[in-house]
């Protein structure tokens, strides 16, 4: 794989108050801000600011009463990303929108719809939705939430009308000849014609491509079916691993599939996931982790963590002070993914059970990313040389202390050791990232066809 002027990527994961649970709690936290527009925007400008490749927008499509604070209450992220297009000049924004529950078509013209409004700079978090809530096929009007290999199967098929939809229209289609009244070149305008297994699509999609081709594509797959669709189709990876070997494994694992798959791995990124805890000092970074955890309310940690270890371990008469070996955490075999993604940092550190929540809730990632902004600088810069990484998704644990701190005494730590850039490279998201505009099918069929003569 290529090493030329290869420099990390970052992208920046918005989402309210921040990662932590409790975050919200704060004092100088705004409950509200999920809701807040023009919190997100100042969110995304402080990540334009810092050079950031990427604003991230996840979603659920159902929640309960156990349900992060942060995403009880907050905007649906393809209506969000096209208000941040307004609120920003270059920084990519990415919305997250699922697969199982809408029709290509609509997705096709709502993603394509926001690439033209931010001028290139959108991209789509493609996911099949996990139903952590219990409740979202029946949000749609289905008793049980598909399976998982059948949701694969349907994704592969959705993505692949959706990026036949976008090639509607080739590059030059659109004439505007008003001295001949010629509006389009009739013969650059496609129908899809698709029949599968499960979509029936005529197209054309009424909106042609845009000033970067079409959306970047962004997974998360984790699962093996996950793992061989997004190496068919993902241009940005998105992962967790919070051990370094396991990290730089999954990477020259999913590299190799990429390249099993006919596509060049130089040409997607690896972002690992990271919460850091940035302080002046080790000690001023511990206080901010211990601020953080003692927030969470007993009650709230001590049921969450007995319905999740349901069947497996037993909580009575221990306190969330209490540690991850208490409760038998550390040797537990379960199936659970996410269990098994976390266990061996429980393993290896024996968090407090306050920890071991935030864990499993997303808030924190171990003990290596809580210090100082040198101190996270340089295990940035051992995994992305160590091939762990191509970049990181920073999910910060509160915001917007979290972003602020990481762009104005980590970012430029990575620029001084020419790491990152300095300024934007372009203008779209597919210059960030660089990658290429996609050629339309179209165009190249009538290429080869003139090629060959015909």
């Amino acid at each position: 794989m290529s090493t030329v002027n290869r420099q990390i990527k970052l992208s920046a994961y918005l989402v309210g108050t921040g990662m932590h649970v409790a975050s919200w709690r704060l004092p100088l936290a705004s409950a509200g801000a999920s809701i807040d527009i023009d919190y997100y925007k100042k969110l995304a400008r402080t990540a334009e600011r810092g050079k950031f490749d990427i604003a991230f927008l996840a979603d659920s499509l159902a929640i309960n009463e156990f349900s992060h604070p942060n995403i009880l209450n907050r905007y649906e992220p393809i209506t969000l990303i096209a208000a941040l297009a307004g609120a920003t000049e270059r920084i990519g924004i990415v919305a997250t929108a699922s697969t199982s529950y809408i029709e290509p078509f609509n997705m096709a013209r709502l993603l394509m719809s926001v690439d033209h409004i931010s001028k290139g700079r959108a991209g789509w978090n493609i996911v099949t939705t996990r139903d952590l809530s219990g409740n979202t096929a029946r949000n749609f009007g289905a008793e049980e939430h598909l399976e998982h290999g059948y949701r694969y199967r349907r994704a592969s098929e959705f993505v692949d009308v959706v990026l036949g939809l976008w090639d509607s229209w080739e590059d030059d289609a659109f004439l505007l000849d008003k001295e001949n009244g010629i509006f389009f070149d009739r013969s650059k305008l496609h129908r899809l014609h698709h029949k599968g297994e499960f979509f029936s699509v005529e197209g054309p999609l009424n909106i042609g491509r845009s000033p970067q081709g079409r959306p970047v594509l962004v997974q998360a797959g984790v699962s093996d079916s996950g793992q061989e669709f997004s190496a068919r189709v993902g241009e940005v990876i998105f992962s967790i691993k919070y051990d370094f070997d396991e990290a730089r494994d999954f990477y020259r694992s999913y590299k190799s599939k990429v390249a099993a798959a006919g596509r060049n791995p130089d040409q997607v990124h690896i972002l690992q996931g990271i919460m850091p805890i940035i302080g002046s000092t080790e000690q001023e970074a511990r206080d901010k982790k211990a601020r953080l955890e003692s927030l969470i309310p007993e009650e709230t940690g001590l049921g969450f963590l007995a319905d999740y270890f349901r069947g497996y371990a037993d909580f009575d008469g221990l306190r969330l002070e209490d540690r991850a070996k208490d409760a038998g955490l550390d040797r537990l075999e379960m199936a659970k993914t996410d269990y098994r993604k976390h266990q061996p940092i429980i393993a290896r550190e024996n968090p407090t059970l306050r920890e071991v929540y935030s864990l499993l809730t997303g808030s924190f990632s171990g003990d290596e990313l809580v210090g100082t902004p040198e101190r996270i600088a340089d295990t940035l810069e051992t995994w992305f040389r160590g091939r762990a990484a191509d970049g990181f998704m920073l999910m910060a644990p509160s915001l917007p202390d979290g972003l602020e701190d990481f762009v104005d005494q980590v970012v430029p730590i990575l620029q001084q050791r020419g790491l990152f850039r300095t300024e934007y490279e372009g203008s779209t998201l597919r210059e960030h990232l660089g990658l290429p505009v996609p050629e339309n099918r179209y165009a190249r069929i009538g290429e080869e066809q003139t090629i060959r003569g015909e």
